[in-house]
């Protein structure tokens, strides 16, 4: 057990754990009195947030929803910006990153079930790649006001980052491979797979 005492590994277990923080669940059953997964997709994001606590609560489903994103992109970047701090390195803050984003998407705290990345996604890239995070968070934007349907607007969102960090940076700084952030990409379009079925049939739900 003497791993553990590694400050890399630390921080890695901190990176899984607090990723896998299931805030969107969390707050719809303290605020709202609703298991958020037993109603609408079944998902622990925003989305499914405020489409369910939408149906007791229009106002309170839009804070909730809101609270849930902003939760959802801090708890990776929480652990990053620690491990800054603390003076570790870009390969240690990337493996972070990705472990935040498996956390998320696979909790342990809800027997490996999750959500399906997008927030905590943008909130890892934003800490090393901003610009890239911030467009593809544009794209997110204008797709959902465009199409109403956030399964289309979470992928077109990813898609964009991740494309673009490909053109903004062709070797990422000091790691030089976009491994990390095609990892990111790959399990967020991974958890999507179900949206793309329903999509394929015409049975994607709207966000109104």
């Amino acid at each position: 057990m003497d791993f553990l005492f590694n400050i890399n590994i630390q921080f890695y277990l901190a990176g899984y754990l607090i990723g896998a923080i299931p805030f969107g669940v969390a707050l719809a059953k303290l605020f709202g009195k609703v298991n958020i997964r037993e109603s609408g997709s079944g998902s622990i994001g925003a989305t499914n947030v405020l489409r369910v606590v939408k149906e007791r609560d229009p106002a309170l489903a839009k804070k909730l929803a809101i609270a849930t994103f902003v939760c959802d992109a801090l708890k990776g970047p929480v652990v990053m910006i620690a491990a800054m701090i603390a003076g570790l390195d870009e390969y240690t803050l990337w493996t972070i990153a990705v472990l935040a984003v498996i956390g998320h998407c696979f909790s342990p705290y809800l027997l490996f079930e999750g959500g399906k990345g997008v927030a905590t996604g943008v909130g890892v890239v934003a800490v090393l790649l901003p610009i890239e995070a911030a467009l593809g968070l544009v794209a997110w934007y204008a797709v959902g006001k465009t199409l109403k349907i956030s399964s289309i607007a979470s992928l077109a969102g990813m898609m964009t980052a991740v494309a673009l960090s490909f053109v903004i940076h062709p070797e990422l700084p000091v790691i030089g491979t976009h491994a990390p952030i095609v990892i990111c990409g790959f399990i967020i379009f991974y958890k999507h797979i179900p949206n793309i079925l329903r999509l394929f049939k015409r049975e994607e739900a709207r966000v109104v």
